[in-house]
């Protein structure tokens, strides 16, 4: 029997293992298996209202061995420590707990086709103590550090009657910096409901720190001024050309040599694929550790290993790079699965192609403003308010139909309804 394994159980590697599952490994055509180091999903985007309490991860997150029961494939948990492509076949390390013992021994998988999907992580640049000092959103452990220190400055806040503010840095204005920033003012609206009513925004400082000239530096101008005028609105301070050069405890330097003072200081600046994946099994990889890939999404080296998602780098006709977006883990998931099944039946494979749906970004409760359909038409469509608000939504639920199927889905979607009525708007614990 077939043996693939897909190692990475986030948006795009959970979503090929369950259709494979669904397909090869409901009639036992193989045997599929997912591998991740976590014991549960989240989706990557939802991170920030993870931080700011706003979503209750525990209700919304994916247990990985209940989803593989229920779609007939294999769940291991383990981190992968090298490939061996010669005997095909993976190394994981061992796991301990916070205690350092035992939980799972090293041990080897064999593989026939061999998934990538590892995702990416938080880049530094190397700067200066911001490994020490910042939080990378890049994780669920990293958002509860994230919310743990934001309400605990709340609570000293509220202890002093409401003198002083809480300060907090956000160093990148993508979407996960602009999402958050907005978040925060929510949270801030929320709390004053569960007994802080000397909180309001003013006693927030929250400065969203971008070294472009202006935020949102992947969609189109038109969308990045509207989102900038938004935040100014609520009262973050924007501030564009703007390099940090060094993090500490009590704040950021800039090139400029200004100081940005903080208590909580988060880096969503870049991203890279994890370090141990720098030329890992021989293969190829790029300046960021990600692995190079063909137009089939198999990697240059091996035809067995494909790469999907942030850890690839697959490169489009115009020559620029498939960018690191959940849309385009979603499709490179679905190409990976028809690649795979035509792989097993001595088919051509296909090429991939990025089809650039749009990008929207949710300023909380406040607005949601993005573009639509991007290179579906001639250009894309500017949209914010309500209707951008409902297809930012609907994103979620795409990935959760990918899950789930529709029956399923809708069942969530009634249960989040009635969660709204019982559970606090904001996870306070």
């Amino acid at each position: 029997m077939t043996k693939i394994i897909v190692v990475g159980g986030g948006a795009g590697g959970l979503e090929l293992a369950t259709k494979l599952g669904r397909t090869l490994g409901r009639k036992k055509r193989a045997q599929i298996t997912l591998v991740d180091r976590k014991a549960s999903h989240l989706w990557k985007p939802l991170l920030h209202e993870v931080a700011t309490g706003s979503l209750d991860e525990g209700v919304d997150a994916l247990s990985y061995r209940a989803h593989a029961k229920n779609h007939y494939f294999d769940f291991q948990m383990g981190s992968l420590n090298d490939i061996d492509r010669e005997r095909k076949v993976i190394a994981l390390s061992e796991l301990t707990d916070e205690h350092g013992e035992l939980l799972m021994p090293s041990r080897e998988l064999e593989y026939d086709i061999l998934v990538m999907a590892l995702g990416s992580t938080s880049n530094d640049f190397n700067t200066p103590g911001v490994r020490d000092n910042c939080i990378f959103l890049d994780s669920p452990e990293q958002a509860h550090r994230f919310r743990t220190e934001m309400n605990n400055q709340f609570l000293k806040l509220h202890a002093k009657n409401g003198q002083g503010t809480v300060d907090i840095a956000i160093v990148g204005a993508g979407a996960t910096g602009v999402e958050l920033s907005a978040e925060l003012h929510n949270a801030v609206k929320e709390l004053r409901t569960y007994g802080f009513g000397d909180l309001d925004s003013s006693k927030l400082n929250v400065n969203l720190v971008e070294a472009g000239e202006r935020i949102l530096p992947a969609l189109p101008p038109r969308i990045s001024s509207a989102a900038h005028s938004e935040l100014t609105k609520l009262g973050v301070n924007v501030r564009t050309n703007t390099m940090v050069t060094q993090a500490d405890s009590d704040g950021l330097t800039t090139k400029d040599g200004d100081k940005i003072p903080a208590q909580i200081m988060v880096w969503a600046a870049g991203i890279k694929a994890p370090d141990f994946m720098k030329d890992i099994g021989g293969l190829e990889t790029n300046r960021i550790n990600q692995l190079v890939v063909k137009n089939t999404l198999q990697t240059t080296l091996d035809d067995n290993i494909f790469a999907i998602g942030d850890l690839a780098q697959c490169t489009q006709a115009d020559g620029s790079f498939v960018p690191p977006r959940a849309q385009a883990a979603h499709q490179m998931a679905s190409c990976a699965f028809s690649n795979i099944i035509a792989k097993l039946n001595g088919r051509d494979l296909k090429d991939y192609i990025y089809k650039d749906k749009g990008s929207l970004v949710s300023l909380s409760r406040f607005s949601t403003v993005g573009s639509l359909m991007g290179n579906l038409t001639k250009g894309s469509m500017m949209v914010e308010g309500r209707i951008a608000r409902v297809v930012y939504i609907s994103l979620y639920r795409m990935h959760q139909m990918a899950l789930h199927g529709l029956i399923k889905t809708s069942l969530m979607m009634l249960v989040g309804r009635i969660n709204r009525v019982l559970r606090p708007n904001l996870k306070l614990h």
